[in-house]
């Protein structure tokens, strides 16, 4: 069998709302993702043994163990799926987002294992079933195993498809600073906070989404602004370039974006950005349709 391909999106919360706390220890959401052209790449093909191998502009931040959850993915999937693959897998990962920035990058990984994986076997699974895997790797798996837009409740596992959805572009800003997400929990002031607005019906005009996200929020931006303080330097230098309708950070951190209308306009903040913020992580991306 040939060699298959699976891009693995980032996720971007355009709104992240804490709104609670369960006995267990997780905290409930509320929020609005979407998912980039921007993307890392996973490939598999049959081979005697499992085995992983990484590369790209990121592949020096990540281990090619059991730590990587790309590795854990084909065990759990193995584990729940017995008698469904006959042979190794050869997985490869060129990671091109950057690690711990709060772009899901490994929630993203492993849904494209997933999705990898049951390409490779000879009987079709439920989506239910792997959507069930996906949850059980991690809260941002499932949405991301999903990859268009979508409103978020629970603690990741509930996702309400938003479409249609308007043609949008990102910039994304990185200080190249790891941010530890239960570390941005941990100093989160307020684990019970009001859940997002109500969305309109109809969500494809862009000035729409503006209005909307006016009175949203990301409650972990604040938290992680104490562990980067360079947060709240990369979201007021992307507000003041053109074009730009909305400036924040992404899930705990510390990458931020900003939210334009049209590729020029995107493509073109980036560029001053990279001027004004030499030796940062800066790209521009189309957001991937609903």
């Amino acid at each position: 069998m040939k060699r298959l391909t699976e891009t693995a999106p980032a996720k971007v919360n355009l709104a992240l709302h804490v709104t609670g706390r369960r006995e267990d220890g997780f905290h409930t959401l509320h929020s609005l993702c979407v998912f980039t052209e921007l993307a890392d790449l996973v490939s598999a093909e049959p081979a005697e043994t499992d085995a992983l191998s990484v590369s790209g502009p990121f592949g020096d931040d990540l281990p090619n163990g059991r730590s990587n959850l790309v590795v854990r993915t084909v065990e759990k999937f193995r584990a729940r799926f017995p008698d469904a693959l006959e042979t190794g897998v050869a997985l490869h990962l060129e990671k091109h987002l950057p690690v711990a920035a709060g772009l899901g990058g490994g929630s993203a990984d492993a849904a494209a294992v997933i999705r990898l994986l049951a390409q490779l076997v000879d009987e079709p699974i439920p989506d239910a079933d792997l959507f069930a895997l996906a949850a059980n790797l991690g809260a941002d798996v499932p949405m991301c195993l999903f990859s268009r837009p979508c409103e978020v409740l629970g603690i990741g596992e509930t996702l309400k498809p938003v479409n249609p959805f308007p043609a949008l572009h990102l910039v994304l800003v990185n200080p190249r600073e790891a941010v530890s997400t239960p570390e941005v929990f941990r100093r989160l002031k307020s684990r019970s906070n009001p859940a997002m607005p109500q969305l309109p019906g109809t969500m494809d005009r862009a000035a729409m989404l503006s209005l909307w996200l006016a009175d949203t929020r990301n409650d972990l931006e604040a938290p992680a602004r104490e562990i980067v303080p360079a947060i709240g330097g990369i979201i007021g230098a992307i507000a003041q370039t053109q074009g730009c309708a909305l400036a924040r950070m992404s899930g705990s951190g510390a990458t931020c974006f900003g939210l334009y209308g049209s590729a020029a306009a995107a493509h073109q903040a980036a560029h001053d950005l990279r001027e004004k913020l030499p030796g940062y992580w800066v790209a521009a991306t189309p957001i991937l349709a609903a």
